[in-house]
């Protein structure tokens, strides 16, 4: 059966430009942004971890969605972060993001006081009940602390609003039971993960390597919806080095990111060494010139 796909599949985890001075540059943004559809992004999800949301002003969220949005047009999706720690920010930003002009919100386990499951649940209810909009729960205990379980996703799964999450919990077998027990769209968060969550039925992927390389990440998903198994393989295997450079190398991925694209990162991040850009850059480079000889 085709996974339902509420805001496509191929979906980028945009950075947030700045200005070299540390403002937020919304043009950049709209650039960006208009560049990735372009290249093959179906939406675009902002002020999430890559996005910088933890330093990034509730009216600097607002101004970002309200930009991609008037960038991109009403065809491509446009999924706002609206996660905090704090339940009543949360539903507050929600808010925002829908007058914004969002299609719909990525909302994180909210972290540091680590709430029990009963919590945790009660928290992504009341956030999708601030907005008329859709909501894809954001599942990261690395950062977080706190893993949505299983079970906790399952019954999430009734809210009519909460239609897909965002998986970075390295858990296929949880994964893999809540595909098939629910109607939600899971969407890989990890990009080293986005072909074998694919291959068990989920919608697509929430990247953040497709800031640089948008083409070649969807292109794995292509193969792979073509029929061609071994080639959507291969595919995802010549994306690896560069994924592991930019996701598992020691520095965040917004870091790498902006390594390769230019742009500031916002303090306590700090900006990528040479001898870090030089291998990235070599990288991407490889890559490219992959692409361009198939």
């Amino acid at each position: 059966m085709t996974p339902a796909r509420p805001f496509g599949r191929a979906l980028c985890a945009m950075i947030t430009p700045f200005a070299p001075s540390g403002a937020l540059d919304l043009d950049g943004a709209g650039e960006l942004a208009v560049r990735l559809v372009a290249d093959g992004c179906d939406g675009l999800v902002l002020s999430g971890t890559t996005g910088e949301s933890p330093t990034t002003t509730d009216a600097e969220k607002a101004a970002l969605v309200r930009a991609v949005r008037e960038a991109v047009g009403p065809g491509p999706s446009v999924v706002a972060g609206v996660g905090t720690a704090d339940t009543r920010h949360t539903a507050e930003l929600a808010r925002q993001a829908e007058r914004a002009g969002a299609d719909g919100l990525l909302v994180v386990t909210p972290y540091y006081s680590r709430p029990p499951q009963a919590a945790v649940e009660a928290h992504f209810l009341k956030v999708a009940d601030a907005t008329g909009l859709p909501v894809m729960v954001y599942d990261i205990p690395g950062r977080t602390g706190t893993r949505v379980e299983p079970a906790t996703m399952l019954r999430l799964a009734a809210h009519p609003r909460i239609v897909a999450v965002k998986d970075c919990s390295y858990d296929l077998l949880g994964s893999a039971r809540v595909i098939a027990e629910s109607g939600l769209a899971y969407y890989s968060g990890c990009d080293e993960l986005n072909l074998p969550l694919y291959a068990i039925g989920a919608a697509g992927y929430v990247s953040t390597v497709a800031n640089v390389v948008p083409r070649p990440m969807r292109a794995v998903l292509d193969a792979f919806d073509a029929g061609d198994t071994a080639g959507a393989a291969r595919l995802h295997a010549r994306n690896l080095p560069l994924t592991e450079l930019m996701m598992a190398a020691g520095l965040p991925g917004t870091v790498t990111a902006k390594a390769l694209l230019g742009g500031t990162v916002r303090e306590p991040l700090q900006p990528a060494d040479r001898e870090t850009a030089d291998g990235l850059r070599k990288a991407y480079e490889a890559l490219v010139q992959a692409e361009s000889t198939v």
